[in-house]
């Protein structure tokens, strides 16, 4: 595999180096702290503030996979077209949290297609409608249900619906020549997830989703993550999954015995680990129990 990246605030130019510190220390906060790096194929991520981009290149066309803000996305544009003249063909949405559509807005009047779940969309105009900020927004003009092909180049991309999880309307994105799946929000490496129960999130669905993900793409597949509690390792493999789906298990398992043993839900939240579970950080651990709560307590 051949991996190529570059932060953009660790390359100093020659001109660069020839300023004074004060000077250096300026420049430098002006820079943009977003980073590329190139998988397999023209197939790479994109990182700065929001869920993990990902993108390919062909002479067909530009595809990319969520759009985290409209100053990341613009980045991201901006990069790409230095380098490529191809236009944008497809953005795809992994699911319609702000921080994976908030820049789609950055691609109107510039990309063939926008496509997402069918329950992506509902949430996002659902979501847009309350804030009152749909002239913002770019929603998704084709949608699906269960699986959704297409052919760019040599790359056949297919993205898949498994059921609720982190949401109702969460999919993976399979590069399927490159091997390469972009997991979006169903996946939070060694960091506590968000669990969208507003959005028909379901963590009892989610272990299965996660099980399906783990039987559908094999050993070689490089799977691109919607976030990390490092953010040097929004990608991985099954053992990383299988990390994150065991979290669920156990979380769901403490929850049920503490329902069990007449623990109210103020005491359950109170909780500062779950027995098991050594590898998650990071905040937001008794928002997962209230989520867990809610779930096993809800006819």
């Amino acid at each position: 595999m051949q991996r190529r990246s570059f932060l953009r605030t660790s390359s100093l130019s020659v001109g660069l180096l020839a300023l004074t510190p004060k000077e250096l220390l300026a420049n430098l906060l002006q820079q943009p702290t977003f980073k590329i790096t190139m998988l397999r194929n023209d197939i790479g991520i994109f990182t700065e503030r929001g869920g993990t981009i990902a993108f390919h290149v062909s002479k067909k066309g530009i595809v990319v996979v969520d759009s985290q803000f409209p100053d990341q996305s613009k980045h991201l544009i901006d990069e790409l077209k230095k380098q490529h003249e191809q236009p944008f063909t497809y953005l795809i949405n992994t699911h319609h949290h702000g921080d994976h559509t908030g820049g789609n807005i950055s691609f109107k009047d510039m990309v063939g297609h926008v496509v997402g779940h069918e329950n992506c969309l509902i949430n996002y105009k659902r979501v847009a409608a309350a804030q009152k900020n749909e002239d913002k927004q770019l929603f998704q003009d084709i949608t699906f249900t269960d699986t959704w092909k297409q052919k760019i180049g040599n790359e056949h991309i297919k993205a898949q619906y498994f059921g609720a999880a982190h949401t109702n309307g969460d999919v993976i994105i399979h590069f399927e020549h490159a091997n390469i799946a972009h997991m979006g929000d169903l996946m939070f490496n060694r960091r506590y997830p968000v669990i969208d129960r507003t959005a028909g999130a379901s963590l009892k669905n989610w272990i299965q989703v996660l099980d399906k993900a783990l039987v559908t793409y094999d050993n070689e597949t490089i799977f691109v993550f919607g976030h990390a509690f490092d953010p040097e390792k929004v990608t991985g493999n099954k053992e990383d999954i299988k990390v994150f789906k065991d979290y669920i298990e156990k979380l769901l398992a403490f929850v049920d015995d503490e329902i069990k043993a007449g623990k109210s839900k103020d005491e359950i939240v109170k909780a500062k680990a779950i027995p098991g579970v050594t590898e998650m950080q990071g905040t937001g651990i008794d928002r997962n129990l209230q989520a867990a709560y809610e779930e096993l307590t809800t006819k």
